[in-house]
C-alpha cells in the first residue's frame, strides 16, 4: 500500500513535540538507561548533522507520504535538537535529538510515565523504536510520534498528524513509522552503510 493512499487529506496545526528531555544523565548511568534497548549496530553521529529539512525525507518520499512535496520549514527544539515540519492536508515531523546524548533512552525515561499511548515497535531497519501519544492524540486518533535509537545516544522522532479524512480510518503511529522507515534509509545512505 503507498502510504500517500492512507495519509493524504486535511490537517490543522503542527504535530505535537516530542517531550522535552531531561539534561544528560548523571555520572555513571550507562547507557542505555530507563528501559530503553540497546542499539546493536549504531549508525555514526555524522548522520544527523545539518537541517532535516535537507536531508530527513527526499522531495519523492515527501509526495508518497503528503501527495504533494511542500517546503519544510525548519525548527529547533530547545536541549533536543533541529527539526523540520512539512504541512499539507496532513502534517509531517522530524526530528534529530543530537543535543542531549540519551538517544532513546530519554524517550523512555521522559515520554513514557507521561503519555496515555505508548507502543514498543518492532525494529526499524534492525533499529529500536518505540510510538506514542499524549491523551490528546490517543483521543483524537490522528497524531502519533515514532522515536528510533540509531546509536545509544542518538535517536531521531518521526511525528505525523493524520488529516481530518483518516482520522478513524488509519493508525498514525503505523504510518509514522513507515515514514521512520524512510528516514532510516536516508541516514544510512548518509553514513554509506
Amino acid at each position: 500500500m503507498v502510504v500517500t493512499v492512507a495519509l493524504a487529506a486535511g490537517c490543522s496545526g503542527k504535530p505535537a513535540a516530542a517531550p522535552a528531555s531531561t539534561p544528560p544523565s548523571p555520572v555513571g548511568e550507562a547507557l542505555p538507561h530507563s528501559g530503553a534497548p540497546k542499539v546493536d549496530h549504531p549508525l555514526p553521529e555524522s548522520v544527523l548533522s545539518g537541517d532535516p529539512c535537507q536531508g530527513a525525507l527526499t522531495p519523492d518520499q515527501l509526495k508518497q507520504i503528503l501527495g504533494t512535496a511542500p517546503q519544510g520549514k525548519p525548527d529547533s527544539t530547545a536541549g533536543l535538537g533541529p527539526d523540520c515540519d512539512w504541512h499539507a492536508d496532513a502534517a509531517v515531523s522530524v526530528s534529530y535529538t543530537t543535543q542531549d546524548h540519551q538517544g532513546l533512552s530519554a524517550a523512555y525515561k521522559n515520554a513514557k510515565p507521561k503519555v496515555t499511548l505508548w507502543r514498543v515497535l518492532p525494529p526499524i531497519q534492525g533499529f529500536p523504536a518505540v510510538g506514542y501519544a499524549d491523551k490528546q492524540g490517543e483521543k483524537t486518533g490522528d497524531i502519533c510520534t515514532v522515536s528510533v535509537g540509531v546509536a545509544d545516544d542518538l535517536s531521531f522522532n518521526a511525528t505525523l498528524q493524520l488529516s481530518y479524512a483518516k482520522r478513524g480510518k488509519a493508525d498514525p503511529c503505523e504510518l509514522a513509522a513507515r515514514v521512520a522507515d524512510m528516514v532510516v534509509t536516508n541516514l544510512r545512505q548518509k553514513a554509506g552503510s
